[in-house]
């Protein structure tokens, strides 16, 4: 099948089913650089599209493929030829390697590819606790019914090292070791017949770990089907939040982590447009994730039954954590997030998780529809026996009417394809009104919108210096 005249740098060969049986190097270097090994499927993913592509019209074939061997990015052009018998039957494909070219990968950035660990072990989670700097449970978080004993035993002894709830095989020293030397460790809890790994995440600036730790818990295997995750008794019906969320939403997890994986090539090297499918997937599956939440949410806050946890709590602290949160989000899209400053106080009465989730859709709302290379305030204020927490950002701003129909069930105010569900907001205030609390906006178009949470304030001798900065909020009239 040669071309008259053409010097080829490698040949191949593959059967009827795609094999590769015959490759000199440099491509069968590639082949087992990207998982395969002689005599197995082409592992070069745009390869073996070429070659399917051939098989498929029985053409000869020249075109340019990509792909990456782990350290270079590799260029070949290739020419691939069908194999025919005298019935008409293709036998395989013949590859005749004609340009390759290495380009050496730029290096990867350790802080990025820190940021992408972390977030599919988040993703991944099926439990997740709050550490303090040394290492001991303040709080935890679970959906997993096999892990009930667990989060008993740690609600009743508050404080404890997460050590001392987890068996880890074959560990004999003190606990808890240094947390990079349990970040990854397998380990066994009572009460689960699953295996378990931990993951570590550590909070705060400077040291690493100096703020605590998010314990991130991740099952080797789902939970078993009918194992108990829905309540029934003495409830009639389905319910969505409290029997299909949980089921829906650790298979959902699970594909984002995978393609997060695939995406982020720690999975092995891919070409550039196989990570972009993934990130699609990724995505939309987020997307999926988001509306799942919501809905559930929706379920819980129009319940008649529906109260919140009050307790005393620091706004500073949770303006904090939602910034570090979506930090990557924001630096993804340019936008700068500045939370209160170190030292600013505001002690309120509500419930720290259901007072976080306010600030993530608002933070998450600010980013998604500010413009690049902006700027999103977390400002505190206090009015009389109120507690303020205010979001404000630049973008275009909402006009009256927007401003009236914002908090409604459903309105996204014309906006499409964002991924949103128009349930965020009209979940937002309810909780807040639940927290004996409200939730409202202020803006003009133009002028970007800034959002205020108000709760009971609680009462602090230490002064009112924190008036201050909430009166005059980035993004109103007065700092325009």
């Amino acid at each position: 099948m040669a071309t008259v005249g053409t010097r080829y740098i490698a040949h191949g060969r593959t059967d009827a089913d795609g094999r590769l049986t015959e490759a000199g190097q440099p491509l069968s270097g590639l082949q087992e650089a990207c998982g395969g090994h002689l005599g197995g499927e082409i592992a070069i993913p745009e390869l073996r599209a070429l070659v399917e592509k051939a098989k498929l019209y029985g053409l000869r074939l020249a075109r340019q493929f990509s792909a990456v061997d782990g350290e270079n990015r590799i260029t070949a052009w290739v020419e691939i030829g069908p194999e025919m018998s005298d019935a008409g039957e293709i036998l395989g494909c013949e590859i005749d390697v004609v340009s390759w070219q290495t380009e050496e990968l730029p290096p990867e950035n350790e802080l990025d590819s820190a940021r992408r660990r972390i977030e599919i072990n988040r993703h991944l989670a099926d439990c997740t606790a709050r550490l303090d700097a040394r290492q001991r449970i303040l709080s935890v978080v679970t959906e997993a019914p096999d892990l009930a004993e667990f989060v008993a035993k740690t609600s009743e002894t508050v404080g404890r090292p997460w050590t001392d709830f987890v068996h880890m095989p074959g560990n004999t020293h003190e606990q808890p070791l240094h947390w990079r030397l349990l970040d990854g460790v397998k380990c066994q809890i009572e009460g689960s017949k699953r295996a378990w790994t931990a993951h570590l995440e550590p909070l705060g600036h400077g040291e690493a770990g100096s703020a605590g730790f998010v314990l991130y818990l991740t099952a080797d295997t789902p939970v078993a089907a009918g194992s108990g995750g829905g309540s029934s008794s003495g409830i009639e019906g389905a319910s969505f939040g409290r029997d299909l969320t949980p089921v829906l939403r650790q298979p959902i997890n699970r594909i984002i982590a995978n393609a997060e994986t695939i995406r982020t090539k720690l999975a092995g090297p891919i070409a550039d447009e196989y990570s972009d499918y993934a990130a699609d997937i990724a995505t939309a599956a987020q997307h999926l994730l988001a509306l799942i939440d919501d809905l559930s949410d929706l379920e819980v806050v129009e319940s008649d039954q529906f109260v919140t946890a009050p307790d005393r709590i620091e706004l500073a602290d949770v303006a904090r954590r939602a910034c570090g949160i979506l930090g990557v989000r924001a630096q993804e899209k340019g936008i700068t997030l500045v939370p209160p400053v170190e030292g600013e106080s505001q002690l309120a009465i509500a419930e720290f998780r259901r007072v976080l989730q306010i600030l993530l859709n608002l933070v998450g709302n600010a980013i998604r529809y500010a413009p690049e290379d902006s700027q999103v305030w977390i400002r505190l204020d206090r009015i009389g026996s109120r507690a303020l927490i205010t979001v404000a950002d630049q973008g275009h701003g909402l006009d009256q009417d927007q401003q009236a129909r914002v908090f409604e069930k459903f309105e996204r105010l014309g906006r499409s394809g964002d991924g949103g569900s128009g349930l965020g907001l009209y979940i937002s205030r309810r909780i807040a009104r639940a927290m004996d609390g409200d939730l409202t906006v202020e803006s003009a178009p133009g002028q970007g919108a800034r959002f205020t949470l108000s709760v009971p304030a609680a009462d602090d001798m230490r002064g009112e210096q924190r008036g201050g900065p909430g009166k005059n909020v980035p993004g109103s009239d007065a700092s325009e």
